[in-house]
């Protein structure tokens, strides 16, 4: 995911609402499910081992945030994608379930708008996520745990694997957060992910030992800052584990994550997989093989030692004119098979 500081509740606003949730009532739930329960069905009769060469290959379901839907249209996506093991982010799951549904992220492009006119539309859209989230709270206390049992069914069914759930914030109430880790059992992940930091790890330690999940800890740019510890964030639970972002952390700090990998590799619960130059390259996120990420030999380290840490695709370069979101997945997973070969 992008670099804005995800302690930012602004931010972390901004990144759900560019998701474009759509929330769905029970009539809705079953009619769009119709065409992944043909595509389940076709997956079936064709089901084949596992990721790629033996390693867990997915997609961070915020690689689709500009298409359209919730979890059941992520689904139509990474088949079509040709994946079958996902980081499912937390608002599709509940919009599947129903949640009110967070406002669309505004237009500040458009055309002719002032940096007043622009300011304007921010505040709004920040005034009126504060008021969807107070909704989302109360809903998360009496959603039936029934509809995410019915998501793992779909999911199941179509040969999927939701292996980590990102939902759940060391901000939210205690009980909020028993609701996350809830939630991602009753999916079937291994645990939750979020921000690394020291606080949000203390905290969120004692809710995995206690639903006994795991935490998977997403850098941006912090480990291109000395004072960050990593190894204290690891200590506060055994629970407690990383979700290396290949290349945020070739960007932050100019060197390959493969020593790292090599090093924690046993406190690892998944990668992100991006191609950054570093930040003496500009940092910019690239088309799969034209950064610095070596995320050939990342790939190839992780089915010669046979880690179990899932390898999920997270498409941020800018989509080109002439292509598509799907286009461009479809040629991070084809740059996956070439690798594991």
């Amino acid at each position: 995911m992008s670099d804005a500081p995800a302690v930012s509740k602004p931010a972390h606003r901004q990144r759900q609402a560019r998701r474009q949730f759509l929330a769905l009532s029970a009539a809705a739930a079953l009619t769009r499910v119709l065409p992944v329960r043909a595509a389940s069905a076709a997956a079936s009769a064709t089901r084949k081992p596992r990721g790629i060469g033996g390693v867990a290959v997915g997609a961070i379901s915020y690689s689709f945030r500009d298409l359209p839907g919730d979890a059941a249209k992520v689904l139509e996506y990474l088949l079509a994608c040709g994946v079958d093991t996902v980081e499912l982010m937390g608002d599709a799951a509940e919009d599947y379930a129903g949640a009110p549904p967070y406002p669309r992220y505004p237009d500040l492009a458009a055309a002719g708008m002032t940096p007043a006119q622009q300011k304007t539309h921010m505040a709004a859209f920040e005034q009126e996520s504060s008021r969807v989230e107070v909704h989302r709270q109360q809903w998360r206390k009496s959603v039936p745990m029934a509809r995410y049992q019915q998501l793992r069914k779909l999911y199941d069914d179509a040969g999927v694997k939701i292996d980590i759930l990102k939902l759940g914030e060391a901000s939210w109430p205690d009980t909020d957060i028993d609701y996350a880790y809830q939630v991602a059992s009753v999916l079937g992940a291994r645990g939750i992910s979020f921000e690394a930091e020291d606080a949000a790890a203390k905290r969120m330690g004692a809710f995995a030992d206690k639903h006994q999940l795991l935490n998977g800890m997403h850098n941006h740019m912090q480990y291109g800052d000395a004072t960050f510890n990593v190894d204290q964030l690891l200590a506060y639970s055994p629970r407690n584990m990383l979700n290396l972002d290949c290349g945020h952390y070739m960007a932050s700090t100019g060197h390959s994550p493969i020593p790292f990998l090599q090093k924690y590799h046993t406190r690892i619960t998944h990668l992100h997989l991006k191609d950054r130059k570093s930040l003496a390259h500009g940092g910019d996120n690239m088309p799969w093989g034209q950064g610095d990420t070596p995320l050939r030999e990342v790939l190839q380290l992780l089915q010669k030692e046979r880690y179990p840490i899932s390898a999920m695709i997270e498409l941020e370069y800018p989509v080109p004119k002439d292509s598509s979101v799907l286009g461009e997945m479809k040629k991070c997973v084809e740059y996956c098979r070439a690798a594991l070969a």
